[in-house]
Protein backbone atom coordinates (compact mmCIF):
# COMPACT_ATOMS: atom_id res chain seq x y z
CA UNK A 1 0.00 0.00 0.00
CA UNK A 2 2.45 2.30 0.94
CA UNK A 3 4.77 1.64 -2.48
CA UNK A 4 1.35 2.55 -3.92
CA UNK A 5 1.13 5.52 -1.85
CA UNK A 6 4.37 6.65 -3.04
CA UNK A 7 3.78 6.33 -6.71
CA UNK A 8 0.61 8.53 -6.27
CA UNK A 9 2.54 11.31 -4.18
CA UNK A 10 4.65 11.65 -7.07
CA UNK A 11 2.70 11.91 -9.74
CA UNK A 12 0.48 14.29 -7.53
CA UNK A 13 3.97 16.76 -7.40
CA UNK A 14 4.50 16.11 -10.99
CA UNK A 15 0.66 17.45 -11.59
CA UNK A 16 1.47 20.65 -9.28
CA UNK A 17 4.69 21.19 -11.26
CA UNK A 18 2.67 20.99 -14.83
CA UNK A 19 0.45 23.67 -13.61
CA UNK A 20 2.85 26.05 -13.35
CA UNK A 21 3.81 25.35 -16.74
CA UNK A 22 3.23 28.37 -19.38
CA UNK A 23 2.61 25.52 -22.07
CA UNK A 24 -0.12 24.27 -20.24
CA UNK A 25 -1.49 27.72 -19.30
CA UNK A 26 -1.73 28.82 -22.35
CA UNK A 27 -3.97 25.46 -23.75
CA UNK A 28 -7.59 25.96 -21.09
CA UNK A 29 -8.93 22.36 -22.17
CA UNK A 30 -5.00 20.50 -21.32
CA UNK A 31 -4.82 23.06 -18.31
CA UNK A 32 -8.52 22.04 -17.53
CA UNK A 33 -8.02 18.07 -17.55
CA UNK A 34 -4.65 18.50 -15.31
CA UNK A 35 -6.50 20.71 -13.02
CA UNK A 36 -9.14 18.28 -12.39
CA UNK A 37 -6.85 15.17 -12.20
CA UNK A 38 -4.93 17.38 -9.56
CA UNK A 39 -7.81 18.16 -7.80
CA UNK A 40 -9.04 14.27 -7.67
CA UNK A 41 -5.93 13.38 -5.73
CA UNK A 42 -5.54 16.55 -3.25
CA UNK A 43 -7.64 14.44 -0.60
CA UNK A 44 -5.60 11.50 -0.57
CA UNK A 45 -2.39 13.29 -0.41
CA UNK A 46 -3.69 15.22 2.48
CA UNK A 47 -4.65 12.06 4.21
CA UNK A 48 -1.44 10.33 2.88
CA UNK A 49 0.88 13.49 4.52
CA UNK A 50 -1.44 13.46 8.22
CA UNK A 51 -0.12 10.07 7.95
CA UNK A 52 3.36 10.76 7.28
CA UNK A 53 3.81 13.58 10.12
CA UNK A 54 1.80 11.20 12.55
CA UNK A 55 4.41 8.71 11.76
CA UNK A 56 7.42 10.82 12.23
CA UNK A 57 5.82 12.22 15.62
CA UNK A 58 5.49 8.42 16.95
CA UNK A 59 8.88 7.99 16.12
CA UNK A 60 9.96 11.15 18.25
CA UNK A 61 7.74 9.87 20.90
CA UNK A 62 9.16 6.33 20.82
CA UNK A 63 13.15 8.36 21.51
CA UNK A 64 11.58 9.94 23.70
CA UNK A 65 10.80 7.05 25.86
CA UNK A 66 13.80 5.96 25.56
CA UNK A 67 15.32 8.62 27.58
CA UNK A 68 15.25 9.10 31.53
CA UNK A 69 12.28 11.22 32.18
CA UNK A 70 10.57 11.55 35.59
CA UNK A 71 7.33 9.77 35.93
CA UNK A 72 5.24 12.76 34.80
CA UNK A 73 6.84 13.31 31.65
CA UNK A 74 6.86 9.49 31.03
CA UNK A 75 3.15 9.00 31.39
CA UNK A 76 2.77 12.12 29.24
CA UNK A 77 4.99 10.63 26.84
CA UNK A 78 2.90 7.55 26.82
CA UNK A 79 -0.24 9.16 26.86
CA UNK A 80 0.83 10.66 23.53
CA UNK A 81 2.07 7.34 21.67
CA UNK A 82 -0.83 5.81 22.59
CA UNK A 83 -3.11 8.71 20.91
CA UNK A 84 -0.47 8.59 17.92
CA UNK A 85 -0.91 4.45 17.36
CA UNK A 86 -4.16 5.22 17.02
CA UNK A 87 -4.38 7.74 14.98
CA UNK A 88 -2.20 5.87 12.57
CA UNK A 89 -4.86 2.94 12.39
CA UNK A 90 -7.60 5.10 11.39
CA UNK A 91 -5.50 6.57 8.86
CA UNK A 92 -4.10 2.97 7.06
CA UNK A 93 -8.08 2.25 7.73
CA UNK A 94 -9.02 5.62 5.44
CA UNK A 95 -6.22 5.46 3.13
CA UNK A 96 -6.84 1.70 1.83
CA UNK A 97 -10.38 2.71 0.95
CA UNK A 98 -8.78 6.11 -1.03
CA UNK A 99 -6.61 3.58 -2.57
CA UNK A 100 -9.76 1.26 -4.19
CA UNK A 101 -10.22 1.55 -7.59
CA UNK A 102 -12.89 3.96 -8.08
CA UNK A 103 -15.89 3.56 -10.82
CA UNK A 104 -15.38 5.53 -13.59
CA UNK A 105 -19.40 6.43 -13.22
CA UNK A 106 -19.85 8.12 -9.71
CA UNK A 107 -19.66 11.39 -10.90
CA UNK A 108 -22.19 11.01 -13.35
CA UNK A 109 -25.83 11.97 -13.80
CA UNK A 110 -27.95 9.55 -13.59
CA UNK A 111 -31.51 7.79 -14.96
CA UNK A 112 -33.82 6.02 -12.73
CA UNK A 113 -36.22 3.60 -14.38
CA UNK A 114 -39.19 2.43 -11.90
CA UNK A 115 -42.10 -0.30 -12.97
CA UNK A 116 -44.76 -1.75 -11.00
CA UNK A 117 -44.32 -5.47 -10.73
CA UNK A 118 -46.56 -8.30 -9.01
CA UNK A 119 -49.35 -6.58 -6.84
CA UNK A 120 -51.51 -4.98 -9.82
CA UNK A 121 -52.91 -1.71 -9.26
CA UNK A 122 -51.48 -1.92 -5.51
CA UNK A 123 -47.60 -2.35 -7.06
CA UNK A 124 -48.21 0.69 -9.20
CA UNK A 125 -49.59 2.43 -6.18
CA UNK A 126 -45.94 1.62 -4.41
CA UNK A 127 -43.89 2.82 -7.89
CA UNK A 128 -45.25 5.50 -7.29
CA UNK A 129 -44.50 5.93 -4.07
CA UNK A 130 -40.77 5.01 -4.88
CA UNK A 131 -40.86 8.06 -7.67
CA UNK A 132 -41.60 10.34 -5.09
CA UNK A 133 -39.21 9.03 -2.60
CA UNK A 134 -36.20 9.26 -4.99
CA UNK A 135 -37.52 12.90 -5.95
CA UNK A 136 -37.18 14.11 -2.13
CA UNK A 137 -33.71 12.30 -2.10
CA UNK A 138 -32.52 14.20 -5.05
CA UNK A 139 -34.44 17.51 -3.55
CA UNK A 140 -32.73 17.02 0.06
CA UNK A 141 -29.51 16.14 -1.75
CA UNK A 142 -29.51 19.41 -3.45
CA UNK A 143 -29.55 17.79 -7.20
CA UNK A 144 -32.09 18.61 -9.91
CA UNK A 145 -34.66 16.13 -10.82
CA UNK A 146 -37.05 15.66 -13.77
CA UNK A 147 -39.60 13.16 -14.63
CA UNK A 148 -38.93 12.02 -18.35
CA UNK A 149 -41.45 9.67 -19.65
CA UNK A 150 -44.14 8.03 -17.20
CA UNK A 151 -47.31 5.81 -17.72
CA UNK A 152 -49.92 6.74 -15.23
CA UNK A 153 -52.84 4.84 -13.87
CA UNK A 154 -56.43 5.99 -12.97
CA UNK A 155 -55.66 6.54 -9.24
CA UNK A 156 -52.31 8.00 -8.76
CA UNK A 157 -50.49 4.76 -9.45
CA UNK A 158 -47.21 4.66 -12.10
CA UNK A 159 -47.21 1.16 -14.45
CA UNK A 160 -43.68 2.50 -15.28
CA UNK A 161 -41.96 6.16 -14.74
CA UNK A 162 -37.89 7.62 -15.77
CA UNK A 163 -36.78 10.06 -13.46
CA UNK A 164 -33.85 11.81 -14.57
CA UNK A 165 -31.25 13.31 -11.87
CA UNK A 166 -28.73 15.38 -12.18
CA UNK A 167 -25.88 16.53 -9.33
CA UNK A 168 -22.36 15.15 -8.31
CA UNK A 169 -22.12 12.04 -6.84
CA UNK A 170 -25.52 11.22 -8.23
CA UNK A 171 -24.62 7.83 -9.68
CA UNK A 172 -22.50 6.96 -6.71
CA UNK A 173 -25.18 7.31 -3.87
CA UNK A 174 -27.44 5.31 -6.26
CA UNK A 175 -26.32 2.71 -7.90
CA UNK A 176 -27.07 0.47 -5.25
CA UNK A 177 -31.18 0.99 -5.79
CA UNK A 178 -31.01 -1.34 -8.48
CA UNK A 179 -33.54 -4.43 -7.72
CA UNK A 180 -36.41 -5.65 -6.66
CA UNK A 181 -38.32 -3.56 -3.81
CA UNK A 182 -40.98 -5.07 -1.88
CA UNK A 183 -43.72 -3.47 -0.08
CA UNK A 184 -46.22 -5.25 2.59
CA UNK A 185 -49.01 -3.20 3.50
CA UNK A 186 -52.41 -3.38 3.98
CA UNK A 187 -54.08 -1.52 0.02
CA UNK A 188 -56.06 1.60 0.13
CA UNK A 189 -58.47 -0.29 -2.09
CA UNK A 190 -58.57 -3.21 0.14
CA UNK A 191 -61.61 -3.42 2.81
CA UNK A 192 -61.09 -6.99 4.83
CA UNK A 193 -57.95 -5.02 6.13
CA UNK A 194 -55.53 -8.05 4.26
CA UNK A 195 -51.73 -7.22 3.89
CA UNK A 196 -50.43 -7.99 0.82
CA UNK A 197 -47.16 -8.30 -0.66
CA UNK A 198 -46.49 -6.00 -4.14
CA UNK A 199 -43.29 -5.41 -6.24
CA UNK A 200 -41.60 -2.46 -8.11
CA UNK A 201 -38.42 -2.91 -9.92
CA UNK A 202 -35.79 -0.24 -10.13
CA UNK A 203 -32.71 0.31 -12.48
CA UNK A 204 -30.44 2.90 -12.23
CA UNK A 205 -27.89 3.79 -15.30
CA UNK A 206 -25.42 6.33 -15.60
CA UNK A 207 -26.58 9.21 -17.91
CA UNK A 208 -24.50 8.71 -20.88
CA UNK A 209 -23.05 11.39 -22.75
CA UNK A 210 -22.38 11.68 -26.68
CA UNK A 211 -18.96 11.14 -26.39
CA UNK A 212 -19.78 7.97 -24.05
CA UNK A 213 -21.85 6.43 -26.87
CA UNK A 214 -22.23 7.23 -30.47
CA UNK A 215 -25.64 6.26 -31.93
CA UNK A 216 -26.13 5.44 -36.08
CA UNK A 217 -29.04 7.32 -37.00
CA UNK A 218 -29.10 4.02 -39.74
CA UNK A 219 -29.86 2.08 -36.72
CA UNK A 220 -32.88 3.09 -35.43
CA UNK A 221 -36.84 3.00 -35.83
CA UNK A 222 -38.68 6.24 -35.19
CA UNK A 223 -42.30 6.28 -34.64
CA UNK A 224 -44.94 8.91 -33.43
CA UNK A 225 -48.08 8.46 -32.18
CA UNK A 226 -50.50 10.50 -30.09
CA UNK A 227 -49.92 10.90 -26.09
CA UNK A 228 -52.14 8.56 -23.90
CA UNK A 229 -53.91 10.30 -21.40
CA UNK A 230 -56.55 10.20 -19.09
CA UNK A 231 -59.21 11.78 -21.17
CA UNK A 232 -60.88 15.07 -22.19
CA UNK A 233 -58.64 17.87 -22.60
CA UNK A 234 -55.83 15.62 -22.20
CA UNK A 235 -55.81 13.36 -24.91
CA UNK A 236 -53.03 14.89 -27.72
CA UNK A 237 -54.53 15.84 -30.93
CA UNK A 238 -51.51 15.51 -32.86
CA UNK A 239 -48.59 12.69 -32.75
CA UNK A 240 -46.04 13.93 -30.67
CA UNK A 241 -45.39 11.06 -28.55
CA UNK A 242 -41.59 9.64 -29.57
CA UNK A 243 -41.29 5.50 -29.52
CA UNK A 244 -37.60 4.83 -30.77
CA UNK A 245 -36.12 1.61 -31.55
CA UNK A 246 -32.66 0.27 -31.71
CA UNK A 247 -32.13 -2.23 -34.24
CA UNK A 248 -28.94 -3.77 -33.22
CA UNK A 249 -30.26 -4.51 -29.45
CA UNK A 250 -34.05 -4.56 -29.67
CA UNK A 251 -33.95 -1.83 -27.22
CA UNK A 252 -37.20 0.00 -27.06
CA UNK A 253 -37.77 3.44 -25.24
CA UNK A 254 -40.62 6.05 -25.34
CA UNK A 255 -42.10 9.50 -24.41
CA UNK A 256 -44.77 11.47 -24.57
CA UNK A 257 -44.60 13.83 -21.34
CA UNK A 258 -43.66 16.89 -23.57
CA UNK A 259 -46.02 18.85 -25.51
CA UNK A 260 -43.46 19.05 -28.41
CA UNK A 261 -42.56 16.25 -30.54
CA UNK A 262 -38.92 17.03 -30.38
CA UNK A 263 -38.31 17.78 -27.17
CA UNK A 264 -39.63 13.83 -26.62
CA UNK A 265 -37.40 13.09 -29.32
CA UNK A 266 -34.64 14.65 -26.91
CA UNK A 267 -35.68 13.01 -24.29
CA UNK A 268 -35.83 9.24 -25.84
CA UNK A 269 -32.61 9.57 -26.90
CA UNK A 270 -30.84 10.48 -23.53
CA UNK A 271 -32.82 7.62 -22.54
CA UNK A 272 -31.68 5.40 -24.99
CA UNK A 273 -28.05 6.34 -25.23
CA UNK A 274 -28.52 5.78 -20.71
CA UNK A 275 -29.36 2.29 -21.78
CA UNK A 276 -26.58 1.53 -24.43
CA UNK A 277 -23.78 2.83 -22.02
CA UNK A 278 -25.07 0.44 -19.22
CA UNK A 279 -25.32 -2.26 -21.20
CA UNK A 280 -21.68 -2.18 -22.57
CA UNK A 281 -20.71 -1.12 -18.34
CA UNK A 282 -22.50 -4.65 -17.43
CA UNK A 283 -20.55 -6.42 -20.26
CA UNK A 284 -17.44 -5.34 -19.18
CA UNK A 285 -17.86 -5.87 -15.90
CA UNK A 286 -19.14 -9.63 -16.60
CA UNK A 287 -15.74 -10.38 -18.83
CA UNK A 288 -13.82 -8.51 -16.15
CA UNK A 289 -15.22 -10.64 -12.56
CA UNK A 290 -17.81 -13.37 -14.36
CA UNK A 291 -17.20 -15.66 -10.96
CA UNK A 292 -17.58 -12.97 -8.53
CA UNK A 293 -21.11 -11.50 -7.57
CA UNK A 294 -20.98 -8.47 -5.18
CA UNK A 295 -23.58 -8.43 -2.61
CA UNK A 296 -24.46 -5.23 -2.92
CA UNK A 297 -23.52 -4.03 -6.55
CA UNK A 298 -25.71 -6.57 -8.09
CA UNK A 299 -28.67 -5.36 -9.92
CA UNK A 300 -30.16 -8.50 -11.26
CA UNK A 301 -33.82 -7.64 -11.24
CA UNK A 302 -34.59 -11.05 -9.96
CA UNK A 303 -32.80 -10.13 -7.08
CA UNK A 304 -35.45 -8.84 -3.59
CA UNK A 305 -33.06 -6.06 -2.21
CA UNK A 306 -35.18 -4.32 -0.33
CA UNK A 307 -38.61 -4.63 1.95
CA UNK A 308 -40.50 -2.03 3.31
CA UNK A 309 -42.74 -3.15 5.88
CA UNK A 310 -45.36 -0.79 6.45
CA UNK A 311 -47.45 -2.45 9.96
CA UNK A 312 -44.20 -2.95 11.20
CA UNK A 313 -42.54 0.71 10.17
CA UNK A 314 -39.37 -1.01 8.77
CA UNK A 315 -37.13 -0.87 5.95
CA UNK A 316 -34.92 -4.25 5.18
CA UNK A 317 -32.18 -3.87 3.29
CA UNK A 318 -31.57 -8.08 2.44
CA UNK A 319 -28.27 -7.58 0.97
CA UNK A 320 -26.48 -6.33 4.32
CA UNK A 321 -29.25 -7.37 6.49
CA UNK A 322 -30.00 -3.78 7.88
CA UNK A 323 -32.74 -2.19 8.99
CA UNK A 324 -34.47 0.99 9.49
CA UNK A 325 -37.34 1.47 11.79
CA UNK A 326 -38.84 5.06 10.44
CA UNK A 327 -40.69 4.31 7.34
CA UNK A 328 -42.51 7.91 7.22
CA UNK A 329 -39.31 9.39 6.64
CA UNK A 330 -37.44 6.92 4.67
CA UNK A 331 -40.32 7.18 2.00
CA UNK A 332 -40.00 10.87 2.01
CA UNK A 333 -36.54 10.81 1.36
CA UNK A 334 -34.64 10.16 4.17
CA UNK A 335 -32.06 7.25 2.56
CA UNK A 336 -28.48 8.09 3.50
CA UNK A 337 -28.40 5.90 6.43
CA UNK A 338 -29.03 3.26 4.18
CA UNK A 339 -27.21 3.98 1.31
CA UNK A 340 -23.97 4.44 3.80
CA UNK A 341 -24.51 1.50 4.95
CA UNK A 342 -24.31 0.28 1.37
CA UNK A 343 -21.36 1.80 0.69
CA UNK A 344 -19.41 0.76 3.71
CA UNK A 345 -20.73 -2.66 2.75
CA UNK A 346 -19.30 -2.37 -0.99
CA UNK A 347 -15.91 -1.29 0.55
CA UNK A 348 -15.85 -3.83 2.51
CA UNK A 349 -16.13 -6.39 -0.05
CA UNK A 350 -13.44 -4.96 -2.21
CA UNK A 351 -11.14 -4.49 0.18
CA UNK A 352 -11.47 -8.48 1.07
CA UNK A 353 -11.27 -9.29 -2.52
CA UNK A 354 -7.83 -7.21 -2.33
CA UNK A 355 -6.48 -8.87 0.45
Amino acid sequence: MFEKLQEVEQKYVDLEARLSDPEIVRDPKEYQQVAKAHSDLTPIISKYREYCSARAQLAQTEEMLGEKLDDELRQLAQMELDDLKSRIAAYEDELRVMLLPSDPNDEKDVIVEIRAGTGGEEAALFAGDLLRMYMRYAERSGWQSELMSSLETGIGGYKEAVLGIKGRGAYSKLKFEGGVHRVQRVPATESSGRIHTSAATVSVLPEADEIDVQINNDDLDIDTYRSAGAGGQNVQKNETAIRITHKPTGIVVTCQDERSQLQNKLRAMRMLRSQLYEREMRARQDEMDAARRSMVRSGDRSDKIRTYNFPQNRVTDHRIDFTIYSLAAFMDGDIDSMIDRLIAADQAEKLKAMS
